[in-house]
């Protein structure tokens, strides 16, 4: 991190501006070297400065550069910004005039990578960053600003100092015993004081579904036999024509999708081929993508016809989604009713009656949804969770070793053994925020930023 990084910032193309940002060691020298005005090796820290980006005595643009010198920047090195006119001709321009006097080009995600670096962010906040660029929903947003602010990071670091406390007083037990006035750790203190962390853990595991669901959103897959409408549902939720819709049984024949927003969460919406026994090779395999949708959905919509007898495919079916979320859509509510409510046997909570032709029931149908989601709670609450794979998955992995913790205790195994099982639990929770890591985890991590952040 001794070298000068830099890239450009905004999107490359037609613009009022453009950004190229510059950060290290000698970031304003470089700068300097190409710029016509003051003397940035003499102007404050958080100045802006007017000027002209020169090639061997030639205007290349008029710009205005950003000066902030270390330590109160972004990646606490010196940084520059040149605000250059937004295109693409003057953009490549100033950044090829960069690497000729000093620079080199920045890796995706390296000026994130340096801050982290550098300590002024720890990893869970890093990954916000992108979460923020990535953020489609008002729910994201919050979740992402939260976690760049350091709300979510203060979950881990409580649970570590409730950690060290514990191992600090056993440390304390084990190597002075003549202390009178340090509490002496024996099970029946340690017990409580792990079941205080497993319910801490817990409490944010159970949460974490809450933002898994704001940052991913719910994954809806339309099932249902051919031609019972499950495409003119994906343009009505979606207001625009997305799938094909004809009277031929049979019509959608891969998977469609598309998303809309419900209460500040994503719905997910997959458009599936209509089940059904063919001798189709094409019609089979979209079938089977069909049946492999209801696995992979958090939500399931299993719409059904009204002016159809249930049938025995019906039937298997509506049992296929019972272990899943589920709500059963009847259309074509417009005709004459042949369908039986009574031996589908589904709670009537989850039946929404519809007609997609005439428009009726789809507000219906999205306030089922908020409902079975519980969206509304989610909406109220601040949205401080853990959100990424990563974390969830290191954090479940010391629930258990707390729960192997518990087990010890009451099979009477020696405190300075639990001891060391507290002390590998309190590293791998360092893994969530960065207090411990991995290279390679910091080089595919950050490999998945835009250039230029």
């Amino acid at each position: 991190m001794n070298d000068t990084i830099c890239a450009i910032s905004t999107s490359l193309g037609e613009g009022a501006i453009s950004i190229i940002r510059v950060s290290g060691e000698d970031a304003i020298t470089n700068v300097n070297k190409i710029f016509r005005g003051k003397d940035l090796l003499r102007v404050e820290s958080h100045t802006i400065n007017y000027g002209h980006i020169m090639d061997d005595n030639k205007v290349v643009d008029e710009v205005l550069v950003s000066v902030m010198k270390k330590p109160k920047t972004f990646t606490m090195e010196d940084v520059v910004e040149i605000n250059t006119h937004g295109g693409v001709a003057a953009t490549n321009k100033v950044l090829e005039l960069l690497l000729e006097n000093g620079c080199r080009i920045a890796e995706p995600g390296e000026f994130t990578k340096r801050a982290f670096l550098n300590g002024r962010i720890d990893l869970l906040e890093a990954e916000a960053i992108m979460d923020m660029i990535n953020a489609k929903t008002e729910n994201q947003r919050k979740m992402a600003i939260n976690q760049i602010e350091g709300k979510t990071s203060d979950l881990i670091n409580e649970l570590r100092s409730d950690m060290v406390q514990i191992i600090s007083n056993i440390n304390v037990n084990i190597d002075y015993p003549e202390y009178d006035d340090v509490d002496i750790i024996t099970q029946e203190i340690l017990i409580p004081k792990i079941k205080n962390l497993k319910a801490k853990i817990e409490k944010i595991l159970n949460e974490t579904e809450n933002g898994r669901l704001i940052k991913e959103g719910i994954t809806a897959s339309i099932i249902g036999r051919p031609n019972v409408g499950k495409s003119s549902l994906l343009n009505a939720l979606l207001q625009e024509e997305k799938a094909i819709v004809t009277d031929i049984a049979g019509t959608t024949r891969d998977i469609v999708e598309g998303q809309i927003s419900i209460n500040g969460i994503l719905l997910n919406i997959i458009d599936t081929a209509g089940i059904r026994k063919t001798q189709n090779v094409i019609e089979a395999i979209g079938v089977k993508k069909s049946l492999k949708a209801i696995d992979n959905a958090d939500l399931i919509l299993l719409m059904i016809n009204n002016n159809e007898k249930i049938t025995n495919d019906i039937q298997e079916l509506v049992e296929k989604v019972k272990n899943k979320k589920y709500l059963i859509l009847i259309n074509k509510n417009d005709l004459e009713t042949k369908l039986d409510r009574k031996k589908l046997k589904v709670e009537p909570e989850r039946i929404v009656e519809l007609s997609i032709l005439e428009d009726k029931g789809i507000d219906t149908l999205k306030e089922k949804i908020t409902e079975l989601f519980k969206i509304h709670e989610i909406e109220k609450k601040d949205p401080t969770y853990l959100s990424n794979t990563r974390s969830i998955s290191i954090l479940k992995k010391c629930l258990q070793r707390i729960k192997d913790i518990e087990k010890s205790i009451k099979n009477n195994v020696p405190i300075d053994i639990i001891e060391l099982d507290i002390k590998n639990i309190w590293e791998e929770l360092g893994k969530i925020n960065g207090t411990n890591y991995e290279e390679e985890l910091l080089d595919e991590m950050f490999s998945r930023f835009c250039l230029g952040k």
